[in-house]
């Protein structure tokens, strides 16, 4: 047990009446308040920012990527608690995961109800999350939410509403949160970290667009001829669409357009199974596949790849490093 650092970005864990809804406005210290601390740890609370987690952008991923790499330069921290909105809270902790470089933890976790509510999540989910941001290593970036623990990678949202908001539909949980303390089941496997984005990157334009019947390759133009370097095709399937479509795919790749295939089923990795526009043609026409990802974590891993490199080549290769590269880490422990 030891130091904990709690970075506060807003969310519905932070939320109260506003006349016509709920939005983010409490301080971290406020969030804070509503949850028991777990014995023998010690908070300090960072407030970054206080936004609805529709509302989060690169730019403020970056900031929070940036400000988890100050708070670890300490070597007296023991780990991090992200409170974040659930809209989007597995894309920003995807992207920490796959720049993040130390065994010390950063444990995302929100809430589903809000800050006042008398049946409020968030202060279990935030207790969860001080526990294990304090007694857990080599795990890499997690999600605590309703007494789970997830890995980053492959976890998404699964209920808009109820408590039991996040899973991996394609994977296990990786710990359990009990009375005993934090029950490991397994350790997530993760590639090499990407290096941190140098402070004057340009922030690329990477957009998604899924393909559904009567789908052409309208949508999929405009996201290149707005600019976009990364584009997500949400296929059908195991990763499907038509010959038109996989003819702007490849009329992008020979622009630079760094293309990723997901696709809008549920749970099961992508496969070059079928021709006629599917999954075959797409990765000849220079679509990388995602595995098991969906369209916002796929979205993230071109978006890091893109903040890696300016060549498309070396995008390409970054993309499929942080796919399908992973290495060996050091053995998952509680402290």
């Amino acid at each position: 047990m030891g130091q904990v650092v709690v970075i506060s970005t807003g969310g519905t864990i932070a939320s109260r009446w506003q006349g016509s809804g709920f939005a983010a406005d409490a301080a971290g210290g406020d969030v804070l308040a509503t949850a028991a601390v777990p014995e023998g740890v010690s908070v300090r609370v960072v407030d970054l920012m206080s936004v609805n987690s529709a509302r989060i952008t690169t730019a403020h991923q970056l900031a929070l990527l940036r400000t988890v790499r100050e708070v670890l330069a300490d070597p007296a921290v023991d780990g991090i608690v992200v409170t974040h909105g659930t809209d989007t809270l597995e894309e920003s902790a995807f992207f920490l995961d796959l720049h993040h470089d130390d065994p010390r933890p950063v444990v995302f976790t929100g809430a589903q109800r809000p800050l006042e509510a008398e049946d409020g999540d968030g202060p279990r989910n935030l207790h969860d999350a001080l526990l294990t941001a304090a007694t857990v290593r080599g795990l890499g970036v997690l999600v605590v939410f309703n007494g789970q623990v997830h890995a980053a990678r492959g976890t998404v949202k699964v209920q808009t509403l109820a408590a039991d908001a996040f899973a991996d539909p394609s994977g296990s949980r990786v710990a359990d949160v009990t009375a005993d303390g934090i029950q490991i089941h397994r350790r997530p496997e993760r590639p090499a970290p990407l290096p941190l984005p140098a402070a004057d990157t340009p922030l690329p334009r990477i957009d998604a667009v899924m393909h559904h019947c009567d789908g052409d390759p309208l949508l999929f133009n405009a996201a290149v001829g707005a600019g976009a370097q990364g584009i997500v095709l949400v296929a059908t399937g195991a990763g499907n669409a038509t010959p038109e479509i996989c003819a702007a795919v490849e009329a992008a790749v020979s622009r630079g357009v760094l293309v990723a295939l997901t696709t809008r089923v549920a749970t099961g990795p992508v496969a070059e199974i079928y021709t006629h526009g599917g999954a075959v043609d797409l990765v000849a026409a220079g679509a990388v596949l995602t595995g098991t990802l969906r369209a916002g974590q796929a979205r993230i891993a071109v978006l890091s790849a893109a903040l890696a490199t300016t060549d498309p080549a070396g995008r390409a290769d970054a993309l499929r490093h942080a796919l399908d590269a992973p290495v060996a880490a050091e053995p998952a422990t509680t402290a």
